[in-house]
């Protein structure tokens, strides 16, 4: 349509100029004493030269005004797109790994005016990753003045970098002032919170932060159950000061972990450490029953209830389902001596022994010589008892 519009204005001046060109018209100049004549297509010509000329010169007079700030803004903007291209060089150089190359890029970007708050972040992620941490904090204060996008960068830097220096408690207050700004904990903060709470062994956090985690689907299930076992460990090894505080957290331990070696373990330990060896032997018959491991049933020889015999009746009980565990030979081995039926106890340890020799049934067998009053074989089993605990 342009075409067409163009094409018909170059017609018609083309018709203007050939009428014009055929007017006999005249223009007469008169300035006294002088007098000018010429044709009236001359004279329009010349008032259409005398336009253009004239408007050629005001534009060249505006462009020479405007020609500093032109110049001003070129330069800016050349800096600009420097800027952004050694910006886009420390990314990448960060993301390769080579954090040397990354950090010069980073400082370079920031020196030719590149506003961005990514800058000071990879130079402080890329001088942590060098360990040249004093130059890592100045780069997190460059972006302390960053809106509040950036700040939550800079925020999440600085609690990796606390982290990775074991600083929890630092790390944690961080990831506070993520809370104070009103920024809500995704996923990225949770994980690092997560990190924090182990770090600091707050047990009852990271089970909180954990099931946060598995609600937005941020964290492997497997994971989730292995981080719920690590906590419920330390809690029954850092929480249980007495009997009364042991049983009353052994009551809040959910019930797919009370049945696990490690937890039912600890929970053993602990109550034979508080003199409780019938609640011991309880959990140890209830989470045997339910799943067999010969590591725990090592543990039921040291649980002296007031009813040993029964205790060496289950055993027994067991032994007929498990005949080469060498776990339940030991816990045997130990009861019967505690009960003073001097050659089962000789007939069971040994046998243990000749499964998988153990510090404890030497032990047991060097305290057996003793009871029998024989000193020489019962130095002799210290002695390989103390073989195997120094190889260890």
């Amino acid at each position: 349509m342009k075409f067409l519009v163009w094409l018909l204005a170059l017609f018609a001046a083309a018709v203007a100029l050939t009428l014009a060109a055929r007017n006999p018209g005249y223009v007469q100049l008169v300035y006294p004493p002088y007098r000018m004549e010429m044709s009236l297509t001359f004279f329009v010509l010349a008032l259409l030269a005398l336009f253009v000329a004239g408007y050629m010169a005001v534009r060249l007079l505006s462009a020479a005004v405007r020609l500093p700030a032109y110049v001003r803004a070129f330069r800016i903007e050349r800096s600009r797109s420097k800027g952004r291209a050694a910006m886009m060089e420390a990314l990448t150089a960060f993301f390769e790994g080579r954090y040397a190359a990354a950090e010069k890029a980073a400082v370079r970007a920031m020196e030719l005016g590149e506003q961005s708050g990514l800058n000071p972040i990879v130079a402080a992620r890329a001088a942590h990753e060098l360990r040249e941490f004093d130059k890592r904090d100045a780069y997190l204060a460059d972006a302390e003045s960053k809106t509040v996008g950036e700040a939550t960068m800079r925020l999440m830097a600085k609690t990796e970098f606390q982290l990775d220096q074991k600083q929890p408690q630092s790390a944690l207050s961080s990831l506070k002032e993520l809370d104070t700004a009103g920024v809500r904990r995704h996923v990225g903060a949770l994980t690092l919170e997560l990190k924090a709470q182990q770090q600091a062994k707050n047990w009852d956090a990271v089970l909180e932060v954990a099931t946060q985690l598995e609600k937005r689907n941020a964290i492997d299930a497997t994971l989730v159950m292995q981080l719920r076992q690590q906590a419920w460990l330390e809690k029954l090894r850092t929480q249980a000061r007495d009997i009364a505080s042991l049983r009353a957290l052994w009551k809040t331990v959910p019930g797919e972990f009370k049945r696990r070696p490690k937890i039912a373990t600890v929970a053993v330990q602990g109550f034979l450490k508080f003199q409780d060896a019938v609640s011991a032997s309880r959990l140890l018959a209830e989470c045997l029953n339910a799943q067999w491991d010969t590591g725990l049933v090592a543990l039921y020889g040291d649980c002296y209830s007031d009813d040993i015999v029964a205790q060496i009746d289950q055993a027994e009980r067991w032994l007929k389902i498990h005949t080469d565990d060498a776990g339940l030979l030991l816990a045997l081995g130990k009861l019967c001596l505690q009960q003073g039926l001097w050659g089962k106890a000789q007939s069971y340890l040994d046998a243990s022994l000749s499964l998988n020799p153990s510090r404890e049934a030497y032990t047991a067998l060097g305290r057996l010589a003793e009871k029998l009053d024989k000193k020489e074989d019962a130095f002799n089993y210290y002695h390989l008892a103390m073989e195997l605990e120094g190889g260890k």
